[in-house]
């Protein structure tokens, strides 16, 4: 078990990004698609409702070194493109918190490592208040108590037991794990009479 792909705990400043149903097209317009590689889709993250809204979280100043993003209801609906948590990861974000989200866009998310958890409506207008109030307040997702800080305020939150200890036991990382066994998988295909294995 590699220790360093272990996901614990996310601290850092958050953003509050309020609006129910946002989708992956908003996230990364489908234009950016084409490109071979993620690199600099982090640039790109909701390009058109940053260039739509000047004010929007994206663009503050006071929120450029957020590692948190607190969202509300179905938060990546619409097609599947990994392009869209991809973007947000390559901008800074590592976690995410939310009233809800759309299944591939978390299973996207989890198999990337970065956990989606979620709270309450109530709990997440509480949060969002809380970091607009003060942008430089410090947050803490804990996955192992449930929990969110951000100074006085303190909320549960929920992730399914499966995803949940995968991020703790740092077995999400499919690739990883494959490339950590790769002796015993090598050892396996010696015993195997219709595999060659080419070192």
């Amino acid at each position: 078990m590699d220790n360093s792909s272990r996901v614990e705990k996310v601290t850092g400043q958050a953003m509050p990004l309020v609006g129910n149903d946002i989708d992956t097209d908003r996230i990364i317009p489908a234009r950016f698609l084409r490109a071979v590689t993620f690199d600099g889709l982090g640039e790109q993250v909701f390009t058109d409702d940053r260039q739509q809204q000047s004010d929007h979280p994206f663009n503050q100043a006071r929120y450029q070194n957020a590692k948190l993003l607190v969202v509300n209801r179905n938060f990546g609906c619409g097609s599947s493109r990994e392009h869209a948590p991809q973007a947000i990861a390559r901008w800074g974000i590592q976690a995410l918190i939310g009233e809800s989200f759309a299944e591939i866009f978390f299973g996207n998310c989890v198999a990337m490592g970065i956990p989606c958890v979620t709270a309450t409506a109530d709990n997440i207008s509480a949060l969002q208040a809380a970091v607009a109030n003060d942008p430089a307040v410090e947050v803490t997702l804990d996955l192992d108590t449930l929990s969110v800080v951000a100074k006085d305020l303190t909320i549960p939150v929920e992730i399914g037991t499966g995803p949940r200890q995968m991020f703790l036991n740092g077995t999400w990382d499919a690739c990883g794990q494959l490339v950590a066994q790769a002796a015993a998988i090598a050892e396996t295909s010696k015993r195997l009479p219709y595999v060659s294995w080419a070192s």
